[in-house]
Parts: C-alpha cells; sequence; structure tokens
C-alpha cells in the first residue's frame, strides 16, 4: 500500500494569484519558508529553508502547468502536486496531495503529520493572500535546535 496525505482550502483570491504565491519566493517567504535559492519552474531546481531549522531542504523535478498544477519532489519517496481549480467569484480552490511511501508504521506517522502540515500551508496561506498575516510567525519556534526555554 502507498500512503498519500491530502489537504484542501478554498482561497478568497483569483487563480493566478494564488499559483504566484506558490511559485513566488518572495510571497512564499511571506507565510512559508524563510528563503528559496529561486522560483519554483519547470526543470529548475531549488532549495528551500524553514525559520525553525538550520537545514535547507532540496526541491526537485519541478513541474508547473500554466495556472492549474505544480508538482515537484521533496522527499525521494514523495511526489508533491498542488492543484488549483477556479471557483466563483474569483476565488480557487487548492489541493495538496503527497504521495509515494509505502505504509510502515513510521510512514504512517509521516502521513499523519503531513496532512496536517499541508493544512497549515493552506491556512498561512490564505491568512496572508487574503489579509497580509503571516500566521507562520513564531509558531513553530520550539521546534528549532538549540532554542533555550525562559522560565
Amino acid at each position: 500500500m502507498i500512503l498519500e496525505s491530502n489537504a484542501a482550502l478554498q482561497i478568497q483570491k483569483p487563480i493566478e494569484i494564488v499559483f504566484e504565491g506558490i511559485v513566488n519566493p518572495e510571497l512564499m517567504t511571506q507565510y512559508f519558508i524563510s528563503e528559496s535559492s529561486g522560483r519554483l519552474e519547470t526543470n529548475e531546481d531549488v532549495l528551500w529553508k524553514f525559520p525553525e531549522f538550520e537545514e535547507w531542504f532540496p526541491i526537485t523535478n519541478v513541474n508547473d502547468h500554466a495556472t492549474d498544477s505544480i508538482s515537484f519532489v521533496w522527499d525521494p519517496d514523495t511526489l508533491v502536486k498542488i492543484t488549483l481549480e477556479e471557483m466563483p467569484n474569483h476565488s480557487t480552490l487548492v489541493r495538496v496531495n503527497e504521495k509515494g511511501k509505502k505504509y510502515n508504521a513510521q510512514n504512517l506517522k509521516w502521513a499523519l503529520s503531513n496532512s496536517g502540515g499541508w493544512a497549515n500551508f493552506l491556512a498561512c496561506m490564505k491568512a496572508y493572500l487574503e489579509y497580509g498575516i503571516n500566521l507562520r510567525k513564531g509558531a513553530y519556534d520550539f521546534m528549532r535546535k538549540n532554542d533555550s526555554k525562559t522560565n
């Protein structure tokens, strides 16, 4: 059995704006990642850095299709596919599907965690694109290595 992680959310912005919010690192750093080596474009590999981790994460096999989908690999065992569907009133339904890992206890834990992670990605993107709010700022500081706790 191959495991899948899924999340979906409707964003009250036109499909072109939502697509740009995903592929453009200047926008993505406002709600999801802290740094990127470049734009998500077909046949371009990039590196992402998250504010709570010191390491960089490779994003490979990028494939974008106009403004309706983008896919990439950021884990050798999984493919992430983000699809965009134009909805009434110039809003966009965003679906994230990540799959590829074989079923075992460790990978099941991964799938459950990533479903929540992608739901968080969508909520953060919605908050930023609709209202200019960065929900992620400070939200995961507790995950930083070497983060000293204060009493």
